[in-house]
């Protein structure tokens, strides 16, 4: 068996038997934080077919997806320089960071509907991050190198290629729905 099948499939397998326990999404940050460190602490196992680069935007490859779709595993696949519009989840997710850098812009909505940076941290190889409406779900994202590709492995609590979320307008806070989809599907 392939040795990058068999480290993805062994961690959904952890990531399933962790969400049928029913814990609280406090339990499933902290406990999948755990697990998704695990897999993204050495880049050996991603095929190459799921960390290809776009030259024009980032890729969202699909991994695995719960057949519930309590959780969805995802690739980003950053080109240098790109980055995603300010946007939120709508669900719990954990960022996992596999190769290269991502340098994050949160943001916390203000009484008037406008948003305000709430922070900066740049994830490196190996280092766990994690989002929540419960806890600050509104960020963007960017590859941290003009000059080279930088992977993350995400997990999302749901499918999260069909979820409609929104972007944002950094300077006014105005909302757009989208649905992300896959690049693979």
């Amino acid at each position: 068996m392939n040795t990058g099948i068999a480290k993805l499939d062994d961690f959904t397998a952890r990531f399933t038997t962790l969400v049928g326990q029913a814990p609280t999404e406090a339990d499933i940050v902290h406990h999948g934080a755990q697990l998704l460190r695990g897999l993204v602490s050495a880049d050996d196992w991603l095929p190459p077919h799921f960390a290809a680069p776009d030259p024009q935007r980032y890729r969202q490859y699909l991994l695995y997806c719960d057949p519930d779709a309590r959780f969805s595993v995802v690739s980003f696949v950053w080109g240098p320089g790109q980055k995603t519009p300010v946007h939120d989840h709508q669900v719990w997710g954990l960022i996992g960071m596999l190769r290269g850098a991502e340098d994050e812009t949160r943001y916390i909505s203000r009484a008037d509907g406008t948003l305000e940076a709430a922070g900066q941290a740049r994830l490196l190889p190996g280092q766990v991050a994690a989002v929540s409406p419960a806890t600050g779900d509104i960020h963007q994202v960017a590859n941290a190198f003009a000059d080279r590709v930088s992977i993350s492995v995400h997990v999302y609590g749901a499918d999260i290629g069909t979820v409609s979320r929104f972007t944002y307008d950094a300077a006014t806070g105005q909302q757009k729905a989208f649905v992300s989809g896959y690049t693979n599907v």
